[in-house]
């Protein structure tokens, strides 16, 4: 049996959005910015791309929503920008960002940080969690921007971007949020939260890879990240792609209609999976199920490597994650895990399982057929299990049965 559930790296391209993205490789080709036919053959099918797209996210038509190749290229565009309009110019010198941000936010912190701009790294609780007050604690004058997530890539942990929104409205300091892991499992809404700036990835809620888009409020707009044309009103430049804005608009549509599936059925499996995990010794989760998107579990099994347990889950053919996978070719402890202060013993023992749409009761039973037994064949072989003290010390409770 083979079993994906890793769905907050990526998910599978729903048929349905296949089916309307194929014209437009081989039949709709054409050049959109082109002034002939073949041009305007594909504008009826961006048309109907946007408009879903502001649909979804239910932005105002006067607002901008610009396709990018993905979310990280808008998150890049978001720090760099606010970096040369308001950074280098002098007229600000900090930006505000939580320490467990996606890599291409952090990453793009640094980057801006050693070209001379403070950056504070906002701490998460022992939930998992970032509290709004902190980012309030944290303004000044001369803050330029905030980012903070709307839900966590690792734990699933939901934000307090409405707090965070109303927050930074009050001190005058643009929003952004990366709603990646937001979109398709809790409803994400601009016109209700105070966002100047918020990026998606397409391949997350069941559309293509290499298309995303950065939400821009009318009145914040950006100087663009890339030179060169007048597409997307001259905000990104490069050829449309064509086939990404269809299919991206057709999931993001699906992905709406399907919420409330999410959100009460797929919460349920989770929560019943998660509460058979748990009857495993020594094992933790962090967050709250409350606090967390309807899709997510990252659970520590004590004494375990992740590697080692995902390497058993694999050869059952079982697709889950260690950590981002942005970041799953080098072996770091989990970022969530440190970041939240676990012991040693538990950092690097951190599963995340990330179910989908897609994921059937039958996929989670067998999985949990293959956890119990990769528990016991590798705390069988660990040097650390036996010896390790069982309990507090990491500052969370193990569950013990």
């Amino acid at each position: 049996m083979k079993v994906y559930l890793d769905n907050n790296a990526t998910t599978i391209v729903d048929p349905q959005v296949f089916a309307e993205m194929e014209p437009y490789f081989v039949q709709r080709y054409g050049n959109p910015n082109s002034l002939h036919i073949f041009a305007s053959d594909t504008h009826p099918g961006i048309k109907a791309g946007m408009e879903r797209i502001y649909a979804g996210i239910n932005s105002p038509r006067e607002d901008s929503v610009i396709i990018t190749s993905c979310a990280t290229e808008s998150n890049n565009w978001v720090l760099k920008s606010i970096y040369f309009d308001q950074i280098l110019t002098g007229k600000k010198n900090h930006i505000i960002v939580s320490e467990v941000e996606h890599p291409s936010v952090i990453a793009t912190a640094k980057f801006i940080e050693s070209m001379g701009c403070k950056v504070t790294y906002l701490p998460i609780n022992s939930e998992g969690l970032i509290e709004a007050q902190s980012v309030e604690e944290n303004i000044t004058d001369k803050t330029a921007l905030v980012s903070v997530m709307w839900a966590n890539n690792e734990t699933g942990a939901i934000f307090p971007v409405e707090e965070i929104g109303a927050i930074c409205k009050k001190h005058n300091v643009p929003f952004h949020t990366d709603a990646v892991q937001a979109i398709g499992k809790i409803p994400v809404d601009v016109q209700s939260f105070n966002v100047d700036y918020l990026t998606f990835s397409a391949h997350k809620f069941h559309g293509p890879k290499g298309v995303g888009a950065l939400y821009m409020k009318k009145g914040k707009e950006l100087m663009p990240l890339l030179h060169g044309g007048s597409q997307m009103g001259g905000y990104r430049s490069g050829t449309l792609n064509v086939p990404g804005i269809v299919g991206m608009g057709k999931a993001m549509e699906q992905a709406i209609d399907a919420l409330d599936y999410e959100m009460s059925e797929i919460r349920k499996m989770r929560d019943a999976f998660e509460d058979e995990l748990l009857k495993i010794e020594d094992t933790f989760v962090v967050t709250p199920r409350e606090k967390r998107t309807p899709n997510t579990i990252l659970i520590s099994f004590r004494g375990i490597e992740g590697e080692s347990m995902l390497w058993d889950l694999s050869r059952a053919g079982i697709g889950a994650s260690t950590g981002s996978a942005c970041a799953s070719e080098d072996l770091e402890a989990n970022s969530v895990m440190e970041a939240i202060g676990a012991a040693e013993d538990l950092a690097h023992t951190a599963i995340r399982f990330s179910l989908s749409r897609y994921t059937t009761q039958d996929e989670l039973d067998y999985t949990l057929k293959v956890v119990n037994a990769a528990v016991i064949r590798l705390r069988g072989i660990s040097s650390s299990y036996a010896y390790a003290p069982a309990g507090h010390e990491s500052g969370l409770d193990a569950h013990h049965h």
